[in-house]
């Protein structure tokens, strides 16, 4: 394929070059099984062997520079999606899409787009014909692709005119696999249950905070001993999931719109869909996967290390002794969702439930 290179804004670059131009670069040869050590941006010695080397591989002019010739090379390898800032748009001109060929897509995926209405949200209207391929565009291929998944590049591909098809010409396969890979990419980022299992909190009672974890585990042992069976769900979470948790809830709950909920590095979370109907409905769609009953705060006991979610039951009637020593008897209901005997004998260990959230037990009962 012939790419146009110049639409992506590729500079030549060498040793003694930064930047994130240079941190791309290093990420594709890095990938390609040419090692570059850190990936910082910075165009040193190793950088320098690394471009010469690859450019021994495929039988460029071997500079050590990082030029036009060696990027349609790379191009045609996958470093079109290591390369920063690229949007949708440039990278269909990037890959020979004229005017009237991104219009036409814009037209197929009109066609192939299924969004049901929902209460109170309006339905988004088709897609302007405008060949501009600008965010809503992008946000309608990437549902698209969510929707068709393996199914995206075929259906696509049937719908897009003969016309598109033979402009293109042979550009138009690789074209198409290009672009598929772009949408998968962005699917990814797309907010949803699927983002329940990434950054998980732990489940150990060591990973709690002094005096609250001698507490815990004080408790703990009192609650083994007296023959109750205990499930932890999550003690100390990680900022990365309270904050996915956090803005979950708030979209779920309407308090705020999914375009107005703040980065945080290290977490590529896009939570605007197509619609606000979907962004709405994939973020309950979290809430639910979490099981949040109570909204979590950004900063609480749990980021502190002062709080433990878990699950404790008893098949009969059990002799518990309290902190100070003291026998008490627990009997119905043999959960510790509901027994309030249970929370007051935890409170003299300084494990206070909160009732308004059935797992939650913490320092102070918030």
């Amino acid at each position: 394929m012939a790419f146009n290179a110049s639409i992506l804004g590729l500079k030549p670059i060498a040793k003694g070059a930064f930047g994130d131009a240079v941190a791309a670069w290093q990420r594709f040869l890095q990938r390609s099984g040419f090692p570059v050590g850190a990936i910082d941006g910075d165009f040193g010695k190793a950088t320098d062997t690394a471009t010469r080397a690859y450019q021994t591989k495929n039988q460029l002019k071997v500079t050590g520079i990082a030029d036009l010739p060696t990027y349609q090379v790379a191009l045609k390898q996958g470093f079109i999606f290591d390369i920063p800032g690229v949007t949708i748009a440039l990278l269909l001109q990037a890959t020979n899409f004229k005017l009237d060929d991104v219009k036409d897509l814009q037209k197929a995926l009109n066609s192939v787009l299924t969004v049901p209405p929902y209460p109170k949200y309006p339905t988004r209207p088709a897609l302007k014909l405008d060949g501009g391929f600008g965010a809503n565009s992008t946000r309608a291929l990437v549902e698209v692709y969510r929707q068709l998944d393996a199914n995206f590049k075929p259906t696509l591909t049937k719908a897009l005119s003969d016309k598109t098809k033979n402009n293109l010409g042979e550009d138009f396969a690789p074209a198409m696999d290009i672009l598929a890979e772009s949408a998968r990419r962005l699917r990814v980022r797309l907010s949803g249950a699927e983002w329940y299992p990434k950054f998980p909190a732990s489940t150990s009672l060591e990973d709690l905070t002094f005096p609250f974890r001698q507490y815990a585990k004080d408790f703990e042992k009192a609650l083994k001993e007296a023959g109750a069976k205990i499930e932890i769900a999550n003690t100390l979470r990680p900022p990365e999931r309270v904050y996915l948790m956090h803005y979950a809830t708030k979209i779920a709950n309407e308090d705020i719109y999914a375009d107005e909920v703040p980065y945080m590095a290290g977490v590529e979370i896009d939570w605007v869909h197509y619609t606000d109907a979907l962004s709405v409905l994939r973020a309950q769609e979290m809430v639910d996967a979490y099981e949040i009953a109570y909204p979590p705060a950004l900063r609480s006991n749990h980021t502190r290390g002062r709080a433990v979610d878990w699950y404790i039951t008893w098949d009969k009637a059990i002799k518990l002794k309290d902190a100070t020593g003291r026998t008490v008897e627990i009997n119905q209901p043999r959960n510790s969702f509901d027994n309030e005997d249970l929370w007051r004998v935890g409170s003299t260990y300084g494990v206070v439930k909160l009732a308004a959230d059935a797992p939650h037990w913490s320092l102070d009962g918030f």
